[in-house]
């Protein structure tokens, strides 16, 4: 006998029904089964060290909670309790530890922006992420995270969950809580705050390796004036307080001498594992972290940008110009093929600054960036005897409807010359042409194929070097041309490892061709023309073969070289941290490249003398270095350059040069 159909939908819906139920118990317990206890929260303390080495096994640092002293709340100032709810919770009196309003705010804005511009995480949430869970951004690790705080709001009062997030928060430099943080920062308990330190201190949470002051301390008090402005939205205080904290001057506290080997490299590296791992795995779960740093590279590089700094002080005491303040340089070196970060050196002193230059510091490179567009012109088949017209030139309405009217250095004109020497000579006016008859905008596709990542103008002035971008990626840059037109981007950790020896992170290579293996041969050929016929000649006495090119930007505001031989890159940079100017004459030349040799001569000493690779598909000619003719045997300009197989010159024309400016 069949069963009735009021049967079949009953069975049906409790079959449906037992399914849903097990799956949902089943999420439960995979939701549930590994979440820690919350009983002893309170108790939570920070466990074992981290030890960062470097490749040649020196130990650099130990991470560890160095700061941290708690304090009841009633002792914590209102202003800072009322900052940090105001930035980071505004509603967590009234929430039950998830905030559903907050999370629709937070979704409606970054659709809105196209983009991911605000979080919704509550203090509560924050709280059970720092001390149980990772910070890799999965929808598990999201309900987790939630479930935590909901429990954590069931055993706690609200008061009870704020004073321990304030006690346990990472601010930055190694201070967790705010009575660590006023210590670090403002040497003061936390109960001396003033209005403005406490803003300042508040808006740190959200990125601490960017927003200590210890590190950037522009970008900090932009912080400190959301997190005023917020206060003042909420009610908390008033315009005239809002505007009175904002014109106080920020006093930070004096910091202790580091006793951390290659600080600004360990700073660089510990903002990457932060974001990668969190503050809570990296300072307390006693992970091992191997680097790339080469550490006795790293001590001729720190000695190479002291002297070079000590000789420009002199010459610019001399000026009358050390009242703009202390110039500063930075050094970063890698591995020519495999991107590893050999060597950094991010100012003259880690204590004095901790803002690290060849990282942070986006400044003009100047004529260091022209290798860029020539490098494009050669991937489109010019030839290094490829002659420019260095004459002078008006562009028409070029800068913001105005007439143009560029200049070498020199103030001279030498008419006729080959792309060689026009950059070894770093003459202005052919690269513009160049740059002109090639596309700015297509220059600039090709620049961030190249590894430069920051934001570029697409005109005419970028190829002298108009567009702002940091040491480290304009270095990477150029390992294009000693890695047979390869890009790889420069890493500094090599491998993580947990307290059992089990690999946690690993850096992941990124490679990518940007130009042929000819091409990249007659850039490195052109930029060798720079140190034997060009700029770059005093690097010469190194007695190797090296490349490179210098940089110089207007008032001599920035000095650069970057340069490399087969194995190795290094880039240098010299300037003011306010873009005041070094000194009259103090050009690239002048100011980075003896920094420069002093490195490299100092590293490449006792390592076998090579030259550069050269690819099947090129050929070596002896060309008249003016003409770009081929070179009679008494020749005074001649030179043996590199050509592509087919593209090299075949006649000498005492009449002059073969005519293939077209117009440049």
């Amino acid at each position: 006998m069949s069963l009735s159909r009021r049967h079949i939908i009953y069975i049906v819906l409790v079959s449906g029904a037992a399914v849903i139920c097990g799956a949902l118990g089943g999420f439960f317990v995979a939701l549930t089964r590994d979440l820690p206890q919350i009983r002893s929260l309170g108790s939570f303390a920070p466990a074992a060290i981290t030890r960062i080495y470097s490749a040649d096994k020196v130990l650099l640092a130990e991470l560890f909670v160095q700061k941290r002293k708690p304090v009841p709340l009633r002792l914590i100032p209102d202003y800072l309790k009322q900052a940090i709810i105001a930035t980071e919770d505004n509603r967590f009196y009234e929430h039950p530890g998830v905030d559903p309003k907050g999370i629709l705010r937070a979704i409606i804005r970054n659709i809105q922006a196209r983009d991911y511009v605000e979080g919704a995480s509550t203090i509560t949430q924050q709280l059970a992420k720092t001390l149980f869970l990772t910070p890799r951004k999965t929808i598990m690790r999201k309900l987790k995270e939630a479930f935590l705080a909901f429990q954590i709001e069931r055993r706690y009062t609200k008061n009870e969950i704020l004073e321990l997030y304030l006690n346990v928060v990472y601010f930055g430099s190694g201070a967790y809580g705010v009575e660590a943080a006023a210590e670090i920062f403002f040497g003061k308990s936390s109960h001396e705050l003033t209005l403005a330190e406490c803003a300042l201190i508040a808006g740190m949470p959200k990125s601490p390796s960017r927003y200590s002051p210890l590190i950037n301390k522009s970008l900090a008090l932009k912080r400190q004036a959301v997190v005023l402005e917020q206060m003042s939205g909420n009610g908390i205080i008033t315009r005239k307080q809002l505007k009175a904290a904002k014109a106080l001057p920020v006093d930070l506290a004096d910091q202790k001498e580091s006793s951390i080997k290659a600080p600004y490299f360990v700073a660089y590296v510990v903002s990457i594992l932060d974001k990668a791992l969190g503050e809570a795995t990296l300072y307390r779960r006693g992970l091992t972290v191997y680097t790339t740093l080469n550490y006795a590279m790293q001590k001729t590089a720190e000695k190479a940008v002291m002297d070079g700094l000590e000789r420009l002080d002199r010459r610019m005491e001399s000026q009358g110009l050390l009242q703009e303040g202390p110039p500063q340089a930075a050094l970063v070196s890698l591995d020519a093929s495999r991107g590893t970060i050999l060597a950094m050196a991010g100012g003259r002193s880690y204590e004095q600054s901790r803002f690290n230059r060849a990282t942070m510091a986006r400044r003009q490179p100047g004529s260091a960036f022209k290798p860029m567009v020539y490098a494009l012109a050669v991937d489109q088949g010019f030839a290094q005897n490829h002659v420019l017209w260095d004459a002078p030139v008006v562009f028409k309405g070029a800068e913001d409807g105005q007439d143009w009217i560029p200049n070498n250095y020199s103030g001279e004109f030498k008419a006729e010359m080959t792309l060689r020497q026009a950059l070894a000579l770093s003459q202005n006016i052919p690269a513009i042409k160049l740059l002109n008859k090639l596309g700015p905008t297509r220059a600039v596709h090709f620049a961030h194929r190249m590894g430069i990542e920051s934001s570029l103008d697409p005109n005419l002035t970028m190829v002298l070097g108009t567009s702002e971008v940091t040491l480290l990626e304009l270095t990477a840059a150029y390992s294009v041309f000693p890695g047979g037109g390869l890009w790889t981007k420069p890493f500094g950790i090599l491998d993580v490892l947990d307290r059992q020896g089990k690999s946690v992170w690993r850096a992941k290579l990124q490679k990518r061709t940007v130009i042929s293996s000819e091409a990249a041969a007659i850039m490195t050929d052109m930029l060798k023309a720079v140190v034997m016929e060009g700029t770059g000649q005093e690097a010469m006495r190194i007695g190797r073969p090296l490349a490179g090119k210098t940089g110089t930007t207007d008032g001599y505001k920035d000095a650069s070289f970057i340069g490399f031989s087969p194995t190795i890159i290094a880039g240098v940079w010299v300037g003011l941290d306010n873009h005041g100017t070094l000194g009259d004459k103090e050009t690239g030349a002048r100011t980075a490249l003896p920094i420069w040799i002093h490195f490299m001569d100092q590293v490449l000493r006792g390592r076998l003398c090579q030259d550069f690779d050269q690819p099947e598909g090129v050929v070596q000619v002896r060309i008249d270095a003016s003409s770009g003719l081929l070179a009679s045997k008494d020749c005074p300009n001649a030179v043996t350059a590199v050509f592509k197989k087919g593209t090299e010159p075949k006649r000498r024309d005492r009449q002059g040069p073969e005519r293939q400016f077209g117009g440049l």
